[in-house]
């Protein structure tokens, strides 16, 4: 069987000919796989949609119960067969849910990882290599200026300016699912034990995270706090909010941004950020190099992102490579996005 009688890239995304369904397509179909809840991956109006448990929720939470037809939660490594292909999912270590899809027939494997990153994070699974044939993996950051530091050294950086200036409100823009979470839990780890404010978009799935036992301690409302409340605080806010009327009730804040494209100097002085934090859910390029090592793959497709480095790197790796020119992904969040692009973060 040849690759592309398993997985092709189609108009409505990466479609299975042999399977007769879509990974993560970008519009309305009858049969859909869905490696994480991130609307530029997971839309609505699907007929039927496997994903895990976490990702359906998730998307029903964000869409409404009625997001889909009809649903089939998955767990990790368990494996269904679908028109002859056998499709099973793995950690992708991205956000809360997120996965892999492993397609296998008559000996071929693919992996479509999604969005992934190999760093470490408290709020869901760590990403896991899958041995395959073909890799087909994002490019986010895929260049080699982009090495992310580690996230305890940022957010140490982000305690130790809470400690020097006690008075002020640090507003840390994250986006709503899986990084705002994130800095709540890297913040626990290192040692905040005070309140964290939130704005009102983040909580309902904050309020999910915890339900799925990520321990982020106490979260309290912005909305009916005093204004005393918040001097010396950290509060949580999608990136959107930060330069409206809502911003001003705090007290002399400081602004933060937590995204892998305050790497980029330009880009931080570009939105106002005080105090820029590179945390990214997404693999650096260090990362994504060492992924695609992992899987032992002899192929790789590159599907959004900076492809072309990407495919570069492989093919001098005596691995063949090419892009796929996908449209429609890394369009929700800046964190996904290309530089130029704005939206939520």
């Amino acid at each position: 069987m040849r690759p592309e009688d398993l997985l092709r890239p189609s108009p409505k995304g990466l479609y299975s000919p042999a399977g007769d369904f879509f990974v993560d397509p970008t519009r309305a179909v009858p049969r859909a796989v869905i490696t994480h809840g991130h609307s530029d991956h997971a839309r609505a109006g699907h007929a039927h949609v496997l994903a895990t448990r976490e990702t359906l929720d998730l998307m029903a939470i964000r869409y409404g119960a009625s997001f889909a037809g009809a649903t089939q939660p998955l767990a990790y490594g368990e494996r269904v067969v679908i028109n002859g292909v056998g499709v099973s999912l793995h950690p992708a270590g991205h956000v809360l849910g997120s996965a892999q899809v492993r397609l296998e027939k008559d000996g071929l494997v693919i992996v479509v990882s999604g969005d992934y990153k190999d760093a470490s994070d408290p709020t869901c699974a760590p990403f896991e290599p899958i041995r395959c044939h073909v890799f087909v993996s994002e490019a986010t950051f895929g260049l080699p200026v982009f090495r992310h530091p580690p996230a305890s050294a940022e957010t140490a950086k982000l305690l130790a300016s809470v400690r020097i200036f006690p008075e002020r409100t640090h507003i840390v823009g994250a986006y709503s699912l899986g990084k705002a979470q994130r800095m709540m839990a890297l913040m626990r780890e290192a040692g905040h034990t005070a309140p964290l404010y939130v704005h009102g978009a983040l909580t309902a799935i904050t309020d999910y995270y915890v339900s799925r036992g990520i321990a982020l301690g106490e979260i309290l409302p912005v909305n009916g706090a005093p204004k005393a409340a918040f001097a010396g605080a950290v509060v949580i806010a999608p990136p959107s909010s930060m330069t409206d009327m809502w911003a001003r009730r705090f007290a002399d804040p400081i602004t933060c941004f937590a995204s892998g494209w305050m790497r980029v100097r330009a880009r931080a002085r570009q939105r106002g950020v005080e105090l820029p934090l590179v945390v990214s859910d997404h693999a650096d390029w260090d990362g994504l190099c060492a992924s695609i090592r992992a899987t032992g793959c002899e192929e790789v497709w590159v599907t959004h992102g900076a492809e072309d480095a990407l495919v570069h790197w492989a093919r001098t790796r005596q691995l063949r490579a090419r892009p796929l020119r996908m449209v429609g992904y890394g369009e929700e969040d800046e964190e996904g996005a290309l530089p130029a692009q704005e939206g939520e973060a």
